[in-house]
């Protein structure tokens, strides 16, 4: 089994004692009826079984004394190091962890369980390829254990053999179909390709086994929150407290419910619940800073975020949230020279344009401030452009080096075809050369590992690039099936449906996501307002884009609704023909445009 070298986080399951120490019992019956040896004697067996039963209720300390007690009485050092591995595991000590599995001297009984409890060791140090040899020796060992399968799979996954990982899920399955962990795991990577709602079934069918099971709870109070389940989610989160009352991930997912609904002084109450367990988690890093910039703790807000980019230099939520935290705590000139790169970048978000222009504007260099404004203002040159990663093939994108990007993109994926970022970086090169057939392959290769929103968005513009709206529409259709909180595919499907002259289901999508939340969305209102006046209801979409241009007054595209609107109504014809003047002037002449003045010259 080969494995990349990369190094990696703590992963999630090392962090939960009680899905790591499942693997104790795997020799039990065994163990259980093994004659005890020369110095063993009963007493000595007894303790191993009483620590392997405080390693299944998580507890490691406990574990470790009944362990030492059973040396003391006479058990081999070989018969215990498996156990004593696990319960110093259970404690997060590694060091100590690795004095007992390092060695690799196991009893026949245990060897299964040490090099399990190694491999995992190895990969909580960074060392994968290590951890692959130690999964190997187990496997030798237990090759028809379907938890081990699963252990397999997530270093799979972790190290980018991602569909080696799911054909090892697929294994674990056809080995033991009622299996928890391999039922678990196979939601987890469902969610990443199917999406939220295909995931529940796994979870449930799980849960089914194992009611009381935190980790598989916690994942499906995780996947119904993104589905903004949110009462059925908070009540699976408190049926984790009830079994785990300190567990720091039930409060997390409470506090992003309570920060998504607004309530962010709960949300900073349930994260201070978590006791700093999850501090160096990304999300938890976001999430901090977002109940800190809520709460006005500007310079408390920014540096959790500039902790986070030091992580996730690429992370663009966390990029605008800082811009945000900077402008409101005061920090005009840091922020203008911290974010002077990302302005410079031709599809520099709006946002953080105009939160450096205003900046620029409190430091009084409007001269500065007016492009940046004017820039803001203008629509997107297109709807969807793929974003390359900020790495070599970034690198080599933006200098205009297309032609080594595709080689080295081409070679990667050969060289490993089940790593989805190689899939979807070829797709993204083959997209920007003009190649839309051929980046639409690279992409569905890539979403049989995974279909990140961002993979959903570059196989919808390599649909419409290729002239295929059915494509297009088909896309959009399966993704909301199973993400129906995906905004970026509603605002699409709308968008679709007007193309196609269904503008009453295009209005009605794009309503709905106003109510929702996003009124001031100087885009979303001027799309809608547009659409309001297509309808036949000329008033609403004068109010609509009214209110877009109050939201942002040197908008093209808010002018251009507003002064469809008041040429669809045939009012206030001087300030119709200002309006439509200011969007010619910004963003070119159209058809739409152009037909407008003809009505208004005709009423004049």
């Amino acid at each position: 089994m080969t494995c990349s070298s990369s190094t990696i986080s703590t992963p999630e399951r090392f962090r939960r004692p009680g899905a790591m120490i499942a693997a104790v019992l795997l020799a039990a019956a065994a163990f259980a009826h093994a004659a005890p040896g020369r110095a063993e004697g009963a007493d000595g067996g007894a303790l191993v079984q009483a620590g392997r039963a405080a390693l299944w209720r998580a507890d490691g300390i406990d574990a470790e004394v009944k362990l030492r007690e059973a040396l003391d009485r006479g058990v081999p050092r070989r018969a215990v190091a498996a156990y004593m591995g696990e319960a110093y595991l259970a404690q997060d000590n590694a060091e100590k962890a690795r004095v007992w599995l390092g060695p690799g001297e196991f009893s026949p009984d245990t060897a299964a369980t040490g090099f399990r409890a190694l491999a995992r060791l190895e990969q909580h140090d960074g060392n994968l390829p290590a951890a692959g040899r130690a999964f190997d020796r187990a496997l030798a060992i237990t090759p028809n254990d379907a938890g081990l399968w699963v252990e397999i799979g997530r270093l799979r996954y972790v190290g980018g053999e991602h569909q080696l990982a799911i054909d090892a899920s697929r294994h674990a399955l056809d080995l033991d179909p009622r299996n928890v962990r391999a039922l678990e795991f196979q939601g987890e990577l469902v969610r990443d390709r199917y999406g939220l709602a295909a995931a529940l079934p796994w979870f449930e069918a799980a849960l089914a086994r194992a009611p009381d099971d935190v980790s598989v709870l916690l994942q499906y109070a995780a996947t119904l929150g993104d589905l903004d389940r949110a009462s059925e989610a908070v009540a699976v989160t408190r049926r984790v407290l009830q079994l785990d009352g300190k567990n720091p991930r039930a409060y997390y997912l409470q506090a992003v419910l309570a920060a998504r609904a607004g309530n962010y002084a709960l949300a900073k109450a349930l994260m201070n619940r978590t006791r700093g367990k999850l501090d160096d988690v990304p999300g938890t890093m976001l999430l901090e800073g977002v109940i800190e910039l809520a709460a006005g703790n500007f310079s408390v807000a920014s540096e959790e975020l500039e902790r986070l980019l030091q992580r996730q230099p690429a992370n663009a939520r966390a990029k605008l949230l800082l811009a945000r935290a900077l402008y409101l705590g005061g920090e005009y000139r840091y922020l203008t020279r911290r974010f002077s790169d990302e302005i410079a970048r031709p599809d520099a978000s709006p946002y953080l344009l105009t939160v450096v222009a205003r900046a620029h504007e409190a430091l009084d260099e409007r001269a500065l401030a007016g492009p940046l404004l004017d820039r803001a203002a203008l629509p997107p040159a297109a709807p969807l452009h793929p974003v390359p990663d900020s790495g070599p093939i970034g690198a080599l994108l933006a200098e205009g080096r297309a032609s080594e990007a595709e080689a080295r993109t081409e070679r990667d994926r050969a060289a490993a075809p089940g790593n989805f970022d190689n899939q979807m970086l070829a797709g993204d090169v083959q997209l920007m050369l003009g190649r839309a057939d051929v980046a639409q392959q690279r992409y569905a290769a890539a979403a049989m590992i995974r279909m990140p929103e961002s993979l959903m968005l570059r196989r919808f513009q390599a649909y419409l690039i290729a002239g295929d709206t059915r494509g297009a529409s088909e896309l959009l259709e399966s993704y909301l099936m199973e993400n129906p909180t995906s905004l970026a595919a509603l605002r699409l499907t709308a968008w679709l449906a007007v193309q196609s002259g269904d503008v009453p289901r295009g209005r009605a999508i794009l309503e709905y996501l106003r109510a929702r939340g996003e009124e001031r969305d100087v885009q979303l209102l001027s799309d809608l307002a547009l659409v309001q006046v297509r309808a036949g209801d000329a008033r609403a979409g004068v109010e609509t884009a009214r209110a877009a241009s109050l939201l942002q007054r040197a908008s093209p595209v808010a002018a251009q609704a507003f002064g469809l609107g008041l040429a669809a109504l045939g009012q206030d014809r001087g300030n119709a023909l200002a309006l439509l003047d200011k969007a010619r002037r910004l963003m070119g002449d159209s058809p739409l445009l152009a037909q407008a003045r003809l009505r208004l010259a005709g009423a004049g």
